[in-house]
């Protein structure tokens, strides 16, 4: 008997390209090799490493069209394209029918993606004989949306591995369907659901086998990165997460032994990046800490990174973890916060506080890792200025920030109850915006997801590189290395000012083509109240944002957190000044402005090329043209020679 199990194609505005390797279809290949050593089995990844084209946007999604426009080339920019990530189903259709497998296993883990699942298992069906079954998140979910389709054999609900040897015993005729685990599958036009049944123990289930998977596929900076599990499910019950309806309540986690041993297997075949994929990682602390240590004792040169993408609840961690973890290899702390606001903590069901977590980001910024804060926006029970409360918050600390537009997924918690049909699978995603309320609009989520956007342009500065000498230097004010306490005006052996003032950037000569374009942006949205997409054609207005709500974050925050310590001062920062001195004052000022926005046509160029024609093009679309004083980066022309030059290209 011949299996091939797949991870699909998906289509959307956005893909990671690092959270790619399918550790779940490697695990069910050892648990079938471990009992069913005749059967063979081939992993198929039809996603990662397989590149993207443009596709059209689905009709349930055409009304993002007005919010993802253009292709904006600004550092604020969100999506515009709508992709297929991965091989071309016709592609897949002729691999699949020359492998001519007796079995196909296709994972179908996220509810958006359901279609490209069930298209590969059309494929299947069209070229060959195949028996189709399907496992994962959203399976275990809905899986009568699967079983719906005629190409749809069988679905296997929760954990799979127990399952899916069963399921093969069955089709080689060794035991009774009914006794099939966790199966569902259609009978007499109606659909059976076998009972769910707990998987092998899971200090029984062999390492993953990866030999099917490039690991030029799956690199983190470069380096070969590979995916690891220490537990299953999670002890919590956050009322918006479905992890259980997959993994089940039962919390469970594998011997530190058992994961050391796979850690020293990974590194021996070339791994130097294992990103733990755990949904609690550090419930047991103190297990934790002794695997920290234990890696400190084995690498104790840096030769393995570790990082958790999938999250780390604070609500586990102390001061000595934290420094254990980072003496261990990792250097990226992802942390939930969710929300800042305690009815919103409450009614979802997070048993987090807000000075476990300040704990954490003072202990975690000291030590030097680089942290992401993320926060729900739009969840069920809360307001507009519950969530600005939060961006406020996150903005003070030296975190970036990692919003995600809430979504419903099908049978979690919060969701449970609804009747969702398939309009609202495909919305079941960030980039769908699809949650409105009487309390809030797509608009004004939206105008918070780019919120985010432009402040982690501010986080994320270099401010000790970004003015040349000969610029005045900018007034200085309280603050401290990790934004917390205000001190002096100069921190530490460094000598560097703290507390800068966002409209004494504005006088900074950057250099750096991106940063020139923001605060061009930035500047432009000042003066007139709008804030601009940037393309190859010139400025276009976003008409969907909001700026009074990016205005009323930021002066709730009073100012931003950087990412090396420093704060920038934005409380007062606002749109288009009610008194101004002249109307020419008010003009002469958004043209300059909106001529600094056009001029990066040329900063965004290879500087050692040039490119003055565009230069000279956009020029001549800027009415503000004789008011500026610059010159290219580049080359050091002034403006008017560069215009009057006769360019050959």
């Amino acid at each position: 008997m011949r299996v091939v199990l797949i991870q699909p194609p998906v289509q959307d505005f956005y893909d990671t390209d690092v959270r790619l390797q399918p550790i779940g279809l490697c695990y069910l290949k050892t648990a079938v090799k471990k009992h069913l050593p005749d059967v063979k089995v081939i992993i198929k990844d039809y996603h990662g490493g397989c590149g993207r084209r443009t596709v059209a946007i689905p009709n349930e999604l055409a009304y993002l069209r007005e919010y993802y426009p253009v292709a904006d080339k600004s550092p604020f920019s969100t999506f515009h394209e709508f992709y297929h990530f991965g091989k071309s189903f016709d592609d897949i259709e002729s691999e699949i029918a020359e492998l001519k497998p007796d079995v196909v296993g296709i994972s179908s883990l996220f509810t958006p993606y359901y279609r490209e699942a069930v298209e590969v298992a059309a494929r299947v069906k069209k070229r060959t004989d195949a028996v189709v079954v399907m496992g994962g998140s959203h399976a275990s979910a809905v899986p009568d949306s699967l079983l719906a389709s005629p190409h749809v054999d069988y679905v296997i609900r929760g954990e799979g591995e127990r399952a899916l040897v069963e399921l093969l015993r069955y089709l080689k005729g060794e035991q009774p369907i009914d006794r099939v685990t966790n199966l569902a599958y259609k009978s007499r036009g109606e659909i059976v659901f076998n009972p769910i049944a707990d998987n092998f123990p899971i200090e029984e289930l062999p390492f993953p086998d990866l030999s099917d998977l490039p690991s030029s596929n799956y690199e983190l900076a470069g380096e070969p990165m590979t995916f690891m599990i220490t537990s299953r499910s999670c002890p919590h019950k956050c009322s918006f997460c479905s992890v259980h309806t997959t993994f089940g309540t039962d919390y469970r986690r594998r011997s530190l032994e058992n994961v050391l041993e796979e850690i020293e297997l990974r590194y021996q075949q070339g791994f130097r990046v294992i990103d733990f994929e755990d949904d609690n990682l550090t419930y047991y602390k103190n297990t934790f800490k002794e695997l920290c240590r234990r890696l400190i004792t084995r690498f104790p040169e840096g030769e393995m990174e570790f990082v958790a993408m999938n999250g780390i609840s604070y609500l586990s961690l102390d001061g000595e973890l934290l420094e254990l973890m980072y003496q261990a290899g990792f250097s990226h702390l992802n942390l939930a916060l969710v929300s800042s606001d305690k009815t919103v903590r409450e009614t979802t069901k997070r048993p987090h506080t807000l000075e476990a977590y300040l704990r954490v980001v003072r202990k975690a910024h000291e030590l030097g890792f680089k942290i992401v804060s993320y926060q729900i926006l739009g969840l069920p029970n809360e307001t507009l200025d519950s969530m600005i409360q939060t961006l406020a918050f996150n903005a003070r600390l030296p975190v970036l920030l990692g919003a995600s537009p809430f979504y419903r997924t099908p049978n979690s918690p919060i969701a449970r109850g609804l009747h969702l049909v398939e309009a609202d699978f495909i919305k079941a995603r960030l980039t769908a915006l699809a949650i409105e309320t009487d309390s809030f609009a797509r608009d004004d989520i939206y105008t918070l997801f780019v919120t985010t956007r432009i402040i982690n342009f501010l986080k994320g500065l270099h401010l000790t590189q970004a003015a040349s000498p000969s610029t005045r230097t900018p007034a200085l004010a309280g603050g401290s290395r990790s934004g917390f306490r205000p001190t002096g005006a100069l921190e530490g052996a460094t000598g560097l000012p703290v507390g800068l003032h966002v409209d004494s950037l504005f006088e900074y000569q950057w250099t750096d083509p991106r940063t020139v374009l923001g605060f061009s942006l930035l500047k432009l949205l000042q003066e007139t109240g709008h804030l601009n997409f940037w393309t190859h054609e010139g400025l276009r207005e976003n008409k969907r944002f909001r700026p009074e709500l990016l205005f009323r974050v930021l002066a709730q925050a009073g100012a931003i957190g950087c990412l090396n310590g420093q704060r920038i001062i934005v409380g007062e920062f606002s749109g288009p000044q009610a008194v101004q001195k002249d109307s020419e004052a008010r003009r002469g000022s958004s043209l300059w402005a909106k001529g600094m926005a056009q001029s990066v046509l040329l900063y965004s160029l290879p500087l050692a090329l040039c490119k003055p024609v565009r230069w000279s093009e956009a020029i001549e679309r800027n009415e503000a043209y004789e008011t500026f004083s610059a010159a290219c980066y580049g080359c050091s022309m002034p403006i008017e020679n560069i215009r009057s030059r006769s360019w050959r290209e």
